[in-house]
């Protein structure tokens, strides 16, 4: 009997250890706080699906992301810039662009008084990030905001500090948009600014714009609801100011949608449509085609396909716009590619 008994402690520790590994099985990740509101969401969801994986995102931007997934020091990026063919041969494997959502960045503002209604053209924008409009009520501002009571106020310019997805998606666009800016600035995670007050993430410029008066600045459309910002109306390609939205942002994916590469590497800045929002952008994992470990790289897969089944019903209520059906069906395959 008492040698029955130490063979059933000893099977019962041996079935503790191995559901207590299971527990363990941790998943980690870095990269963009543009996609942050909504990973959490997911990470948090998936939990309830499956508790033997834990996820670690490291909300870091998407330089950091980019860096670190290179570097193997996590088992997933995250990014609101495609890499460039460079980037991607630096990398000591096959790296993977998942597209996960649509998200728009939007130019906030603190103007005491103006809650809503502020419009701005593709000028008037770029020439408040180079410096060259100051003042809240500037003629140029002025004139296409007849109805707003702009203030005799000097403009307070914020930007990221941080490598940046969110900055890469707006310096893209300002420099479509405003050749000064292409020739002076340029596009980049990280730019020289002309002006302005920096703030770490979009939760730290969000704070910036929240706690300075007469403040501007860019953000992912989550953040700047959640922190009751405003946010101003932008002049399209098409000649309509446009309201960001899930709506207006995925119309500015339409027509990439029908010709969606393999890569997904696709940008959705300044897109021809009435009805598209000019700022735009996917956000993707960056993921090894061939997994270096067999446990983490299953339940990478796994959440993968439950994020692209369930996850994106979750994505409009904070704001995010769903894959188009047929970049989800893309995904699905794509997915099925990686090795294990």
């Amino acid at each position: 009997m008492n040698g029955f008994k130490r063979l059933l402690i000893g099977l019962l520790a041996v079935v503790s250890l191995s559901t207590a590994a299971q527990a363990e099985t941790l998943v980690n990740g870095a990269g963009a706080t543009f996609p942050y509101p909504l990973y959490a969401k997911w990470f948090s969801e998936y939990a309830k699906v499956n508790s033997a994986v834990k996820f670690n995102y490291q909300s870091i931007g998407s330089g950091g992301g980019i860096k670190q997934i290179t570097a193997r020091t996590v088992d997933f990026g995250a990014s609101d810039k495609a890499l460039s063919d460079a980037e991607l041969k630096a990398a000591p494997g096959e790296l993977l662009h998942i597209p996960t959502v649509m998200g728009a960045v939007v130019v906030t503002y603190n103007i005491p008084g103006v809650t809503k209604g502020l419009r701005l053209t593709p000028e008037t924008l770029s020439n408040i990030y180079l410096g060259k409009i100051t003042k809240w009520n500037d003629p140029k501002l002025t004139k296409d905001n007849p109805k707003v009571a702009l203030p005799n106020a000097p403009i307070v310019v914020v930007h990221r500090t941080d490598g940046s997805g969110t900055t890469s998606i707006f310096t893209n666009y300002l420099s479509k948009v405003s050749p000064e800016w292409q020739k002076a600035v340029g596009t980049g995670t990280s730019v020289r600014w002309p002006v302005g007050l920096g703030g770490k993430g979009n939760e730290g410029v969000a704070g910036q714009i929240k706690n300075t008066k007469y403040s501007i600045g860019y953000v992912e459309l989550a953040y700047a609801t959640e922190n009751k910002l405003a946010f101003a109306d932008l002049k399209n390609k098409a000649g309509q100011f446009v309201t960001p939205s899930i709506a207006s942002t995925s119309a500015a994916a339409a027509g990439a949608a029908k010709s969606m590469p393999k890569d997904y590497r696709v940008d959705l800045v300044n897109q021809p449509g009435k009805n598209a929002y000019p700022i735009a952008g996917f956000t993707w994992l960056l993921v090894y085609k061939n997994q270096a470990d067999k446990i983490k790289g299953k339940a990478l897969v796994d959440f993968l396909r439950w994020e692209l089944a369930k996850g994106q019903k979750m994505a409009p209520a904070l704001l995010y716009a769903p894959l188009p059906a047929n970049v989800n069906a893309m995904v699905v395959k794509t997915i099925s590619t990686i090795k294990y």
